[in-house]
Order: C-alpha cells, then structure tokens, then sequence
C-alpha cells in the first residue's frame, strides 16, 4: 500500500508548491486586496452495469482563482495553468475587469491571518484508492449478483482534494480533505424489482461491499412485482437514505439574510427570523460539526473565515442560521457560514421495531428526482425508488410501485414517531460523495403521497 499512498500525495499540491504559487500571484498584484484560491485534486470514479465495469477513469485537475479589488469594485478571474506567465496574466485581467465593475455596496475587507483547527477528514486509504481497488470493490456487487441470477449496476467515486487560501492581508491556509461514496441498484431479469445500497464516508475502509450487495440484493428479490396502492397520507418508515434525502434540504434553507428579508421558512411573521422559536418535534436536533469524526469537514471556509460547531436546531427549537461575514456584521452576530456537513441526534428504536409497531404504513428505500416546490415551506417534491413495500399489522408484507410524494421536512420533523440510531448515508442523488450528513431511520405520521408511478 504505500507506493500507491505516494502515488497519491503526488496527485494534489502540497502545502509548499500552494504556498509559492500564493507568493507569485501576491507579488504580480497591484491592486488594493488580492485572494488566491487554489483548488488541486484527483476525482476518481468507476462504473458498472450488467454485472461488469463500463468505463473508469482518474480525472486530475488543478485550478487558481484571483481576486482582485479596487476600492468597492471586485473581480475575480480562474485558470488551470500554474506557470508565471499564466499566473501574471490571470492578475493581470482580474485587474483589469475589476477596475470596469461597478461597485459592490456589500464588499467586505479582506481577512488578516486566522487560526485554525487542524481539520480530520484526510484519509490515505481513500487517496489511494487505485483502479484495481476499486475493480476488487465493483467484483464483490458484480459477482453475487450474478450469482443470484440478478442485473447491477452502480457508481464509485473518490475524491483527494487538496484546497489553499492566501490574501494581501497575511492570510494563509492550507487543508487536505478526501470523500468516497459507493452505490448500486440490482435489479430482476424481467424489470419488475429494484433493490438500492449505498454508503458514503472520508474513509473507504469503513465501506463495506458485500453488505451493500446483500442488501440491494434483497430489495430487488423482495420487490419483484409491485401493486399499486391508492395515492393518500400515510405512515411511513423511513430508512436512513431516505430520510437523509430530506433532511438534508433543511440544511439549504438555513440562510439568514433570506430569513430576515422574509424569503424563507425561517422568516418570522411580521419580520425577522425564527431564531429561538420551536418549528418541529422536541426530539430534533441537527448540529455542523467540522471536527466530528463520523461527518468531518474542512476547518476553513471558502473567504477563510474558520468553520466551527454550530447547532441549527436543538430540541426542535431554531439556535442559529447560516450568516456570512457581511450579513453577520449588518445584524450584530458571529459569521456560522453554512451548513457543510449535518448530523441529526436520533434515538434508540430499531428499524423492525418501527414496523413492528404500524398497523398499516409504507417503508422506503429511497428517494429521487427531488425538486423544489414552495422555499416558504421547504416544500419538495419527488418520488420513492428501488424498494418500496406496504406494512401490515406490524409486518412488511408486499412490495408497491413507486409514488409521487409532495412533503417538507419541516411537516416531517412535526410528525415524527420514532428514530434509530444515526448512520452517516449516501444522499447525494448523483451518486457522488456528496454532502457529508448522518441521519436516523424515522417513523413519521401522515406522510403526503400524491400519485402512483409505474416507473421502477
């Protein structure tokens, strides 16, 4: 393993070559501030379908993006070539635009050196995830189901990244940061069942493909053969996936400034925010932690600002939203940046506990094709996928074809019964590692599902 380990580092600038390249693009800046992002990294990916690997490929790629400001006029300009000449010319004409920009009435200076947690979400088994590696991963899904006389397909990404920032103003940060997710669908011979797992972490050696297999496994046989049921509100037992997949939009609208300018679920009657109210069940609570262990992030954010704990929501009550650095100074708060990664406390029910105890509900894989339909509300909508079945008398006893759901987790969070342990998912509907957010399996009461969909 270590060759490949060193292979890897070799993919991403390190913190001397981002350091220099900083220097180079300071020194050629005339202009009142100057920022340098740098963005370096390997996007690593490999996809199979009818039980064999389609395509696979490592795409590298290093990008820097200046910034320059005249008095309250900004610009910025990116390139991928890091030679002097390039780097002067990109100074060049971000100076050049930026002394053509109106100005910005919401500019804010530049940050002076900050200090900053050291961030742990850098893995080396997940930045040396090689192309045989990820084949050995693919063979485990392909092979069983083949054996089982099944179809999958599925998608495995990781990603090495590595990301800078300096100023004119002293500033300089340097962090490494690395995410993988794995999914699959397996599906019968005839089309009839469809069966979903999938994982996501910064470590790949806590994704686990033989389990991922058995269970997609599973879903499809169990599924083979779906009835319709009547459209209407019902008892829902969501699995973790699934209720991640809606959770997670909580964490999107979480803007102030849209609270207080009255652009959101966050908007108070008659102005300003919700903060200190409560807006869903008691049980609730979502937290941004970039020093968690099971959902780590990077420690500085995009304009610098250092990342930090904060607590969204707890005990169903609003305790902070995402303020920028200009807003946090207009309402006389601490910039909290937005919600990078997400992790809902849960509680001690199992998921058979939860059927066990519905008399006659739905339980869910999955959903996709999720799509906004009230920012009010946190209204979505979207349709369940590869594994839906109805519940009867405490027992799954059938799978049903797929259906449209109009729903927002706020209405969700109100009507929560029960929850399970949290476990960090796959909610990405790309497939890609996506946010990193731990959710539990829920039990929610009058769950909204519009139609039916004949789709698998």
């Amino acid at each position: 393993m270590a060759p490949r380990s060193l292979r890897a580092v070799a993919r991403h600038l390190s913190r001397t070559e981002c350091e220099q390249i900083a220097k180079r693009v300071l020194e050629f800046s005339k202009a009142d501030e100057c920022r340098v992002s740098i963005n370096s990294g390997v996007r690593a990916n490999t996809r199979f379908a009818v039980n064999q690997i389609s395509t696979a490929g490592d795409n590298y790629n290093n990008s820097v993006s200046i910034r320059s400001v005249f008095g309250k006029k900004v610009a910025n300009v990116t390139i991928n070539r890091l030679d002097e000449a390039s780097l002067r010319l990109a100074v060049e004409n971000s100076e050049r635009i930026a002394r053509l920009a109106p100005d910005d009435p919401e500019l804010m200076p530049e940050l002076g050196p900050q200090t900053y947690d050291e961030p742990i979400v850098w893995n080396d088994a997940t930045a040396s995830l090689e192309p045989e590696l990820r084949a050995e991963a693919v063979r485990a899904i392909t092979e069983r189901s083949r054996a089982a006389g099944l179809v999958s397909t599925g998608y495995l990404e990781a990603q090495a990244q590595a990301f800078a920032i300096a100023n004119s103003a002293g500033l300089f940060a340097y962090q490494r940061s690395t995410g993988v997710a794995f999914t699959t669908t397996v599906r019968t011979p005839d089309g009839t069942g469809s069966g979903w797992a999938g994982a996501s972490d910064n470590d790949f050696t806590r994704i686990k493909p033989v389990e991922l297999a058995e269970r997609a496994i599973e879903k499809a046989r169990r599924s083979i053969n779906p009835a319709a049921v009547e459209p209407g509100r019902y008892t829902v037992v969501l699995e973790p996936t699934a209720a991640a997949n809606l959770v997670q939009l909580i964490g999107g609208a979480l803007n102030a400034r849209n609270a207080d300018e009255g652009r959101s679920f966050f908007s108070k009657a008659g102005g300003g925010n919700k903060i200190g109210e409560k807006v869903v069940d008691e049980r609730v609570t979502l937290v941004s932690d970039p020093l968690d262990p099971r959902v780590p992030a990077n420690t500085a954010g995009g304009d610098g600002t250092p990342a930090r704990r904060v607590t969204w929501i707890q005990n169903g009550v609003v305790r902070d939203l995402a303020y920028d650095r200009f807003w946090a100074q207009r309402m006389g708060r601490q910039p909290s940046g937005t919600a990078g990664t997400l992790r809902m406390d849960g509680g001690d029910s199992s998921l058979e506990d939860m059927i066990a105890s519905t008399e006659r509900g739905l339980l869910v894989t999955r959903f996709w094709y999720i799509r906004p339909v009230d920012p009010r509300t946190i209204l979505f909508t979207g349709l369940t996928r590869d594994g839906t079945f109805l519940i009867e008398n405490g027992r799954v006893t059938r799978p049903v074809k797929n259906l449209r759901y109009n729903e927002s987790p706020i209405f969700m969070l109100n009507n929560l019964q029960a929850m399970g342990r949290p476990e960090r998912v796959s909610a990405s509907e790309s497939g890609g590692p996506g946010q990193a957010i731990m959710i539990p399996a829920m039990k929610i009461r009058d769950f909204t599902f519009t139609s039916t969909s004949d789709a698998i």
